[in-house]
């Protein structure tokens, strides 16, 4: 057995310990296409083993109608270079493969081979790039080099679009809102869910739930708890320890009597009925503040239940009084028949309450409305009460206007959830502790979260606790781009996202579709034609250098034949359109920046690679050099690529000198 196929069984055949890389054991020579070592062989038999080629790999537009992308998986890449090796197993596997008449010596051939007779310039990992400019260039022996292709692309597709999407979400969330990574469980399998946790941190997410990625990678892993939690409580009888240490004098307190006498506090000042909230709920709450102290977050949308009241003086429309006098009554009565359904007395289904309802404890008539009171047993034997109040057609109720939180009349959300985490809070706060926040999982994020923050603000002037005006208030539930954006306009409250689905799989587009061209063999210039323009390649060995303009911002990439001189700062440039004649302009550049290094040679790493820390901070200064013009969401400006007039022409004539001649008859 090789030592690449020991150190993979040693580590559950995923990450080799190979010094300060963790190494991917899934990523060896044969995760590559069955072509790439059939066309080894075919170059092999024609006796190509000492051609010399370059390679460009590149990508042809901006991903999630963008104008930029981040370049990242190079690490990977030189890793995978570093480790690059045929064990005998592969020949083994390969000599059952490949087709009959495949000569000995080829295989004989494959089992010598390594990356170091490779190679590879890139532009550094973090940088933003643009289509048409390779981002990697590798040199070599063609086979080899022929040979690295799929791998190779297969590291920087998935990296390069998850970093992207990565800077553009934490770009409509601002810097001083968190973003989390929660998307293992909706990833392509486990591979892609570290691939996503890794370069989402790189593209400016502060943490993730995957607690392997943390391990590997060194990313903060954050984390509340599920909805099972709270569910799996059914009472406060169901708590096994309710005592807790004062953090600073160490002595003993009843955490739960502490919570419960918090919250008959906290109903009169938020003018909650204490039936509104669940018993279950409650212990789930302590529960979970007993093991995590310091660090109590709580999911609080387990339990819904909703009343309305108005906020201002009273409607000349009387019936709007009326329902909510009626809705006040149902409340209570929900109470009672929350009672006696969890004391076995009632079985409740459907209860509908047509034209009279209770209030003060006689019947009264209502000739305007329908109240629907629906009650369910869950498994927990709790019944949650839904009221819904239903104007006829020819009355409305005031309805909540987006853009402002304080309208006439006010929806307010009395959730469980909130009543029990104050309370839970509070009791925390007793014992020298101090709560870190809530998760909002569904409903109205900006709504809620503004109710959110408006009760906390309310409750640390009521209770004295200044630092209640700090909690944090996490969102998630399938949130995407268009949602962030949509919660600014609303003045939404949410110190944090925790976002997976829409991160990880990159549901907008779902590839970035990097290539991987020949542009030179032996020296001599290749270049692969089509109709469409867009797949004309850039033919021979090219450096490309950035253009700034005096204040700082990037102005343009310039592609260049290597021979050339590189521009000069304050020196007048001609940069043309590779393809559209008319298309130039001259620049004059306040500074000019090569964008390639050498970062593979002889056999070994050649730069001091950066940390994902130092890459992660490469990625917001690269951003910062674009104008807000290429960045923003809509109809960004395109970031403008050219070549030198050198480069242009030499183009065009090679072009021409390939390009069959039609003939008309």
């Amino acid at each position: 057995m090789s030592e690449r196929e020991l150190q993979s069984c040693n580590s559950g055949g995923q990450f080799m310990d190979r010094g300060r890389m963790n190494q991917n054991g899934v990523v060896q020579p044969l995760l590559t296409d069955l072509y790439q070592i059939t066309m080894a062989y075919a170059y092999w038999k024609s006796g190509k083993t000492d051609d010399q080629s370059v390679f460009d790999l590149f990508f042809r537009t901006n991903p999630f109608h963008g104008e930029f992308t981040i370049f990242a998986g190079l690490e990977e890449c030189l890793k995978f270079l570093d480790s690059f090796h045929y064990s005998d197993s592969d020949i083994d596997y390969l000599r059952q493969t490949l087709p009959e008449g495949v000569e000995n010596e080829f295989f004989n051939y494959l089992a010598g081979l390594t990356a170091k007779d490779v190679t590879l310039y890139a532009i550094d990992e973090g940088t933003v790039a643009f289509p048409r400019v390779p981002i990697i260039k590798v040199e070599g022996p063609l086979i080899i080099v022929q040979l690295l292709e799929t791998t190779l692309l297969t590291l920087v597709n998935y990296a390069s679009l998850m970093a992207t999407n990565a800077a553009r979400y934490r770009m409509v969330a601002g810097k001083h809102v968190k973003l989390l990574e929660f998307g293992l469980r909706r990833a392509q399998g486990p591979d892609g869910g570290l691939s996503a946790s890794k370069y989402s941190y790189t593209g400016g997410f502060d943490g993730t739930s995957n607690v392997l990625a943390g391990k590997l990678f060194n990313i903060p892993v954050k984390g509340t708890h599920a909805h099972a939690y709270i569910t799996s409580f059914s009472g406060i009888g169901e708590l096994k320890t309710r005592l807790l240490r004062h953090k600073i004098t160490g002595i003993t307190g009843d955490l739960l009597d502490h919570a419960v006498r918090h919250r008959q506090a906290l109903a009169l000042v938020l003018d909650v009925s204490q039936e509104e909230s669940s018993e279950g709920e409650l212990a789930a709450m302590v529960s979970y503040a007993i093991a995590f102290p310091d660090g109590f977050m709580a999911l609080v949308d387990t339990y819904d239940v909703k009343s309305k009241f108005q906020s201002s003086k009273p409607s000349k429309d009387n019936s709007v009084t009326k329902n909510y006098e009626l809705l006040t009554n149902l409340t209570q009565l929900n109470g009672h028949i929350h009672k006696e359904a969890t004391n076995g007395h009632a079985s409740i289904n459907e209860l509908q309450i047509k034209n009279e309802t209770l209030v003060d404890g006689n019947k009264r008539s209502l000739d305007t409305n329908e109240v629907v009171l629906t009650s369910r047993l869950g498994v927990t034997g709790q019944s949650n009460i839904i009221i819904t109040n239903q104007p006829t057609c020819n009355q409305s109720l005031p309805s909540y206007t987006s853009n402002s939180y304080l309208p006439k009349y006010v929806e307010k959300s009395f959730r469980s959830g909130l009543l029990n985490f104050c309370a839970v809070a509070l009791a925390l706060n007793d014992l020298g502790y101090h709560a870190v926040g809530i998760r909002i999982d569904s409903g109205d994020l900006a709504y809620l979260s503004c109710l959110a923050r408006e009760t906390f603000e309310k409750v640390a002037d009521r209770f004295k606790v200044p630092w209640f005006n700090k909690l944090t208030i996490v969102a998630s539930n399938d949130i995407n781009e268009d949602t962030i954006l949509s919660l600014n306009e609303q003045g939404h409250k949410i110190d944090c996202f925790g976002i997976g689905t829409h991160l990880v799989t990159c549901q907008r587009q779902p590839a970035l579709g990097c290539v991987y061209k020949l542009v030179e063999i032996n020296g001599q210039p290749r270049i692969k034609l089509s109709q469409d323009v867009e797949k004309v390649t850039m033919p021979g060995h090219k450096n490309a250098f950035r253009l700034y303009s005096a204040d700082g911002h990037a102005l343009i990439d310039l592609l260049q034949k290597v021979t050339e001189p590189p521009p000069s700062v304050g020196q007048k440039v001609l940069c043309r359109h590779p393809f559209q004649e008319s298309k130039r302009a001259y620049v004059i550049p306040s500074h000019v920046e090569l964008l390639y290094k050498v970062y593979w040679k002889d056999g070994q790493i050649t730069q001091q690679l950066p940390t994902l820390e130092q890459v992660r901070e490469k990625v917001q200064i690269s951003l910062k050099t674009l104008r807000n013009d290429h960045k923003r969401t809509l109809n960004p400006t395109p970031y403008k690529v050219a070549v030198s007039d050198n480069l242009y022409n030499f183009i065009h004539d090679l072009w021409l000198q390939n390009a069959p001649i039609g003939e008309l008859s």
